[in-house]
């Protein structure tokens, strides 16, 4: 989760009062943030000669991007506490009576396709403002962004440009500008020179260096703005003295390029003079159906069941009781004229993870407090957390192993396709390994199909250890199923090998014996019979080129009057040995576990 550090002091101003470390650790955790750290008996440190200010280190979770920034905590803290109403953000009429345009190119859309604009008049920085401004575009970059590659914002003053604005993409020699905070002037092809050992830009490159045409943005005067998603040009550049700013963000997602928009417009036209207030800009783009208007500040309309909210927390609540709560977390709500069991809600633009009435939920159970929530109900949609049976399985067999001596082990799930079939003297059929399409070494080419490849390289690895090493696996493998949706399924298996100065058949047996009797599961290959009701296994000899011949054993068990073959165990082949560089006899052992389920 991302952590944001918001001055104590301010924040504290902000909510209306003063809270001891305790007093606001409890108010995040009623909120569902968390205090990572309070600095105040920290060592802060001083720049220039003057110490930092005690800092309150908060987690956001990942989805709340409007609590990425000092104006997006205290806004949702004050209306949660109920000492503000949530802001009503409007657009308003230029200056001009004429919106600003930005001209969409037709060759941008072979190289970020997408833009969205807005433009903020009158807004007051400070230093403290201007900070939280860069950091809150810094975070989304980070964060909703990833790393630019999906949107990426530019920030302008206004009163240095002249609209129209253009939108193109050019080839990198014709791009021409002085870079922010730079004084010469460089093409696009200087500029990926110059910054690809700059620790912060130099990440950013990769994303457009190798494209024939360069996204741009100019003004009528033919002055650029900005290279997305690196750079913006120095000649528009936000000062503490600008008043108007202009912000357009480029994109190849369509949907985040407008949840950025909203949160940014959202958290800073709060300092407007004329608060919460936005002008729209047009957005010129035929040639890909995308000429609108943006951004817009509308709510959006859900509905969530009644019912269903009371049902998942074990609530009784009216409905008028849940539009109370849900206007804590900043969501307007009231019945349903049409079905009393419905409530019509209101998602602000801030509000961007509301996707489902899962999340309305979950936000009615915050405001309420979770921890006045009842403990036990009777509840048809919500369940008591609980292991999965094939894990709960899965950790009793492990147990009994390790109680008999054994090490447990964990090696990756993938591996070459030699590993798995060749040097285990196995042929590849086509109808069991899923394959990489892109493998990036040798070393990672199929999901295994085996325990035994990763159990042998573990020994291998530590062959230069004393002798006998017992080691053993409880985990998945992968195997094609062309029945199902997905085309493969996961297999839970036990694997084991046994690597000594002698053979240690009789040692794998043992652990085999082992987890039949702990799975209660009786041997029944002496000529003996299973009590009535009782699952039953037996073994056969087993003809397998990866064992050596007349030493090996297929296993099989009878379950609810179904018969299984689980899986094998035997001395395995010279040859095997051989291909994993094993200088000491192996035995092993490998059964599938779900068919004790």
């Amino acid at each position: 989760m991302p952590t944001i550090s918001v001055d104590k002091a301010e924040l504290f101003k902000a909510l209306g009062r003063d809270y001891s470390t305790k007093e606001f650790d409890e108010l995040c955790f009623e909120f569902g943030i968390e205090l990572d750290e309070d600095t105040t008996d920290s060592d802060r440190p001083i720049v220039n000669g003057v110490q930092e200010p005690p800092q309150l280190k908060i987690e956001i979770p990942a989805n709340r991007y409007d609590m990425l920034c000092f104006e997006g905590i205290a806004l949702n803290l004050n209306v949660f506490l109920g000492r503000k109403p949530f802001p009503n953000y409007r657009l308003i009429e230029p200056p001009s009576g004429k919106l600003e345009s930005l001209i969409v190119h037709e060759p941008t859309k072979d190289v970020r396709s997408l833009v969205s604009c807005a433009i903020i008049r009158n807004i007051t920085f400070t230093k403290a403002r201007y900070e939280s401004f860069i950091a809150l575009q810094d975070k989304l970059h980070a964060n909703l962004a990833r790393q630019r590659t999906l949107v990426s914002i530019g920030t302008h003053d206004l009163d240095t440009i002249k609209g129209p604005f253009h939108y193109k993409a050019l080839s990198p020699d014709d791009i021409k500008f002085v870079p922010l905070n730079q004084t010469t002037e460089m093409t696009g092809t200087e500029l990926m020179a110059y910054y690809e050992k700059d620790r912060h830009l130099g990440r950013y490159l990769h994303i457009i260096r190798d494209k024939p045409l360069y996204p741009v943005i100019y003004d009528s005067n033919d002055v650029v703005l900005s290279l997305p998603p690196i750079i913006n040009g120095n000649h528009s550049k936000i000062t503490l003295d600008t008043r108007n700013v202009f912000i357009e963000i480029t994109a190849t997602d369509k949907t985040k390029v407008e949840i950025v928009n909203q949160i940014m417009v959202a958290m800073f036209s709060l300092y407007a003079d004329d608060a919460c207030t936005v002008e729209p800009v047009s957005i010129i783009s035929d040639h890909n159906g995308e000429t609108r208007t943006t951004p817009n500040l509308s709510a959006r309309k859900m509905s969530a069941s009644v019912s269903y909210l009371n049902e998942c927390t074990g609530l009784s609540l009216t409905p008028e009781e849940q539009c109370d709560l849900l206007k804590r977390m900043s969501l307007s709500a009231a019945s349903s004229s049409a079905d009393p069991d419905t409530l019509d809600v209101s998602v602000p633009i801030t509000r961007a993870d509301i996707l489902h009435q899962a999340d309305i939920m979950e936000d009615l159970a915050v405001a309420y407090g979770f921890n006045n929530l009842p403990r036990y109900y009777p509840s048809k949609s919500a369940a008591v957390g609980a292991a999965l049976p094939i894990n709960r399985l899965s950790d009793l067999v492990r147990v009994e192993a390790a109680m008999a001596g054994w090490t447990e082990a964990m090696p990756l799930i993938l591996c070459s396709h030699d590993e798995n079939f060749a040097w285990l003297r196995r042929k590849d059929d086509g109808t069991t390994a899923i394959r990489l399409q892109n493998p990036k070494s040798l070393e990672y080419q199929v999901v295994r199909t085996s325990l035994l490849p990763g159990l042998l390289k573990t020994v291998r690895e530590n062959k230069h250890r004393p002798v006998p090493l017992r080691v053993f696996e409880v985990s998945d493998v992968g195997l094609k199923a062309e029945e199902r949706e997905r085309k493969t399924r996961n297999e839970r298996r036990l694997g084991a090998v046994w690597y000594g100065k002698t053979s240690g058949f009789q040692v794998v047996h043992g652990l085999l014996d082992r987890i039949m009797l702990v799975l209660d599961v009786s041997f029944v290959g002496d000529g003996s019979k299973a009590p009535e009701g009782k699952s039953e296994y037996w073994i056969e000899e087993l003809d397998d080129p990866t064992y050596f011949h007349g030493h090996a054993a297929s296993i099989h068990v009878r379950i609810k009057g179904e018969e299984h073959a689980i899986g094998q165990f035997g001395i395995l082949h010279p040859e095997v040995l051989k291909n994993y560089e094993l200088p000491y006899p192996v035995s092993g052992l490998e059964i599938n576990l779900e068919a004790f389920l």
